[in-house]
């Protein structure tokens, strides 16, 4: 327990003097904060935008339009940033040798893996929420009737897939020997899944349906005993790609 804590330390910390911590908290204040103003300034700019003779009625915007523009961000270019930035979380230190040395010293491979996934779940936790507040905050502040139906659990749905994307790329990062490799293993189970959630039938079962409910969750258009076995299936993933990546780590020659 001593030395898992001690290597997570270490893992925020090399993330703060990387400027990652500092790079993903920006990128997600700027959505959190982009999502409700763009989604109270659209019809205006859209507006201007009419040629003359051209009318475009657009609706009044409303406190829901906020909330679709956020996980419209989150899900899309919110997740990408991250996996761009954790890609190289271990293949990058095995290529320095810096983790070589401690793993000779008696570091346990299992310690590595748990400690690295630990520190990508804190900082995905601190900027997701901190865009979940700017959002909040502005939301409130630009538009009446705010309060939405099952928003934090919408919140936590796309929380969860989050997690289970960051448990691929440490199965990838254990899988091959660079960030580009673990990028493309990510990206081929993420376009796995979004093929699959094509069917309406696999799309109760479908992890990516995480990322696709919020604003049926917001609505009331989807209940959330919908999401049960979801969220049941990809606890399980993210269980079974800890436990494989500490198991093909543990045989891996370094």
């Amino acid at each position: 327990m001593t030395n898992y804590i001690a290597f997570l330390k270490k893992e925020l910390l090399e993330s703060v003097r990387t400027y990652k911590f500092f790079i993903i908290l920006a990128v997600f204040f700027a959505f959190g904060m982009m999502s409700p103003l763009a989604a109270k300034l659209m019809p205006k700019l859209i507006s201007y935008a009419q040629k003359d003779g051209m009318k475009i009625s657009m609706p009044e915007p409303a406190a829901i339009d906020s909330w679709k523009q956020f996980f419209k961000n989150i899900s899309g270019m919110g997740l990408i940033s991250i996996v761009l930035v954790f890609s190289g979380i271990l293949t990058s230190e095995l290529s320095k040798g810096t983790l070589v040395n401690m793993l000779t010293k008696g570091l346990n491979r299992s310690t590595v893996i748990l400690s690295k996934f630990t520190a990508m779940i804190i900082i995905w936790t601190i900027s997701y929420a901190l865009a979940f507040v700017m959002a909040f905050i502005y939301t409130a502040y630009l538009f009446k009737n705010h309060q939405m139906n099952n928003l934090l659990f919408s919140i936590f749905c796309l929380w969860l897939f989050g997690v289970l994307l960051l448990a691929v790329i440490l199965l990838g990062g254990v899988l091959v020997k660079s960030g580009y490799g673990c990028l493309f293993v990510t990206g081929i189970v993420a376009a796995f899944l979004m093929f699959l959630n094509v069917f309406p039938k696999l799309q109760k079962f479908n992890p990516f349906s995480l990322t696709s409910y919020n604003v049926g969750l917001l609505t009331n258009s989807v209940k959330v005993s919908e999401l049960k076995y979801v969220i049941f299936i990809s606890c399980t993933l993210i269980i079974a790609c800890v436990i494989g990546s500490i198991t093909i780590f543990d045989k891996k020659q370094i």
